[in-house]
């Protein structure tokens, strides 16, 4: 390629619009541009990254037998109401109806579809196990589109989807799964972790997320150092320590204005872990409205997430003042006794499940009762864990006292979930076992988003000049800065163009005369775009003995030297460096033993 036909260019000012480092740096570099919140074209770089990426993925997926296959962005509607989540997805679901009045579904992921295929192609457990997958366009309208290609409405995706007889087979393909992101992630150069996570819209019984931990992350991780314990916040836990003292009688106190845990715990002189305080939600529970009260003890926090999982409520949501009043509650001064249990569904904490004593509310305004236990002045309809892990809680698989969580944030980049049957049963994608039995094909789902992982190399991979990406995802190897100031000039630096492409070399000419770029433009375009190589030649580099040589400087390089290099040596050189720099990404891919 020769930047006299590119389409793009490059942009010398920071944009304005661009809240991350690289959305701007990819909209300057003309790697990419906005048609629309959340919605981008690809311009020449970029797509020649994306294609290196989407090789990579490629690439280690048929290395555990993946089968390539695409299908397609467009739904009807009946296939996602079979599995129930056309009414459990909200409205980043992209709903619309064809020319004959025909719900449709824009694709936001495919088990449905996958499903759907199944029950048509497989017919026997000997066709077990299975795995196919794609690299296609996706669509969720996300209500906030943010930091460029890190959370957009379209997108490209690679998913996949394992089919088994059974769990165990699953969890070999799911292994498999594990093992080949490290690898992937690390090819690309970016360094990954990965972490327990919620299983969300997709169900299933376990799930992991691959995150790039970075500053900007939207996601919260808690890490311990000691253990190794890793988890998204969703799910994360801490170790809890019961200590369940003699239980004391129960007493009514009066507490004045005393409607929040620190002013109560002050007032009794007591600490916040020797109450317990009531958080309210309202949500669907088999198709009826209840107010869902949740008990925690006074110095934890209620956590939304783990009290849908537990209740497996639907629409929820924080209670009004309205729905507490009516259930008998007194906000501010709540307590799990002397409610309407008709309507309203009480869980607790098992924290609070384990301890006596608590200060509690008394559902009168002014009241709190002190030495409340539960079992015997309550009882909750479900227990749990349904408290947020916290920096400093203790890890929760290690007994070590010193072993504590701390939190990062981060940024997904990938995602594994074991789903089982939910979409196979539902889509009718039975098989034939050995006993002549018909059972369910037991599913797996794999994604990977490429255009947030080109932005999130964007980001680990800059300097003050623009991108310095790693060669395996850079969109050429080499670039060749001609200054064109002679025939002579011209002539040697085509000649070096065409021969490295004959070599197989991945490289672009500048060849943009003095008119349209002036030579400190070539060079400040150069480190821009971040090609890992320059090459520069002019009439003083071919006086002083051929090309100058220079690696691309800033991250993953410790080279700012220029060298002078024969224009019958070059190329010998271009190669070994970029055989150099292929090793370097290679050792860098961890080894997996086992799944976290």
């Amino acid at each position: 390629m020769k930047f006299s036909n590119l389409f793009s260019k490059t942009l010398r000012d920071d944009q304005k619009d661009a809240d991350v480092v690289s959305h701007n740096l990819l909209l300057r570099a003309g790697y990419v541009r906005q048609l629309a919140s959340g919605i981008f074209s690809y311009l020449h770089f970029g797509q020649r990254c994306m294609r290196k990426i989407e090789q990579i993925i490629r690439e280690e997926l048929d290395n555990i037998n993946g089968d390539e296959i695409c299908m397609p962005v467009v739904h009807p509607a009946e296939i996602w109401q079979k599995t129930n989540r056309w009414y459990e997805i909200d409205d980043s679901m992209a709903r619309f109806k064809d020319r004959n009045d025909r719900d449709m579904v824009l694709a936001m992921t495919h088990e449905e579809v996958v499903a759907s295929l199944a029950s048509k192609e497989i017919d026997t457990y000997k066709q077990l196990p299975k795995l196919v997958y794609q690299i296609y366009t996706k669509f969720r309208d996300e209500p906030r589109s943010r930091g460029g290609l890190i959370r957009v409405r379209e997108f490209t995706m690679k998913d996949s989807y394992s089919l088994d007889r059974d769990w165990e087979g699953l969890e070999k393909q799911y292994e498999a799964h594990y093992k080949a992101y490290f690898r992937i992630f690390g090819r690309a150069g970016l360094p990954a972790i990965a972490v327990l996570s919620d299983t969300g819209m997709m169900g299933g019984r376990i799930a992991h997320e691959y995150m790039y931990v970075t500053p900007i992350g939207e996601d919260t991780i808690f890490v311990c150092e000691k253990s190794g314990y890793k988890a998204n916040k969703e799910v994360a836990k801490i170790r809890k320590i019961y200590t369940k003292e003699e239980a004391k009688a129960l007493e009514k106190v009066h507490t004045p204005e005393k409607a929040t845990i620190v002013d109560l715990a002050e007032f009794l002189d007591i600490k916040e872990e020797q109450t317990a305080k009531v958080v309210f939600f309202h949500g669907t529970i088999d198709e009826s409205a209840k107010v869902i009260v949740a008990v925690v003890r006074g110095d934890m926090e209620a956590h939304q997430i783990k009290i849908q999982k537990l209740t497996k409520a639907t629409n929820l949501r924080p209670a009004t003042t309205e729905e507490i009043t009516a259930i008998g509650a007194v906000a501010g001064y709540a307590s799990p006794m002397v409610l309407d249990r008709e309507k309203c569904l009480v869980i607790a904490d098992d924290l609070v499940v384990h301890t006596n004593n608590l200060v509690t509310g008394a559902n009168e305004k002014d009241y709190h009762y002190i030495n409340s236990c539960y079992g015997r002045d309550y009882e909750a309809d479900m227990t749990g864990d349904i408290i947020s892990a916290f920096d400093g809680g203790l890890c929760p698989i290690s007994d070590d006292d010193e072993a504590v969580l701390s939190s990062v944030r981060g940024i997904e980049i990938g995602n594994i979930f074991q789903l089982g049957t939910k979409y196979t049963a539902a889509m009718g994608a039975l098989f034939t076992d050995v006993d002549g039995k018909a059972k369910p094909i037991v599913m797996g789902s794999y994604g990977i988003g490429v255009g947030r992982l080109l932005a999130c190399l964007c980001e680990e991979y800059n300097d003050e000049q623009g991108l310095c990406l790693p060669i395996s995802v850079a969109p050429y190897h080499v670039i060749i800065t001609a200054l064109l100031d002679n025939e002579e000039v011209f002539d040697a630096a085509t000649t070096l163009y065409e021969d490295m492409k004959a070599k197989g070399i991945e490289v672009i000419l500048d060849d943009r005369d003095k008119k349209a770029a002036t030579p400190g433009v070539k060079f400040r375009d150069a480190e821009l775009i971040g090609i890992p190589i320059r090459l520069t030649i002019s009439k003083r580099s071919i006086n002083n003995g051929g090309v100058e040589f220079k690696l691309r400087s800033g991250p993953g390089s410790d080279s700012k030297e220029r060298t002078i290099v024969a224009l019958d040596e070059v190329i010998s050189l271009v190669q070994q460096h970029i055989e150099r720099l292929v090793s370097e990404i290679t050792a860098q891919v961890p080894e997996v033993e086992e799944v976290l």
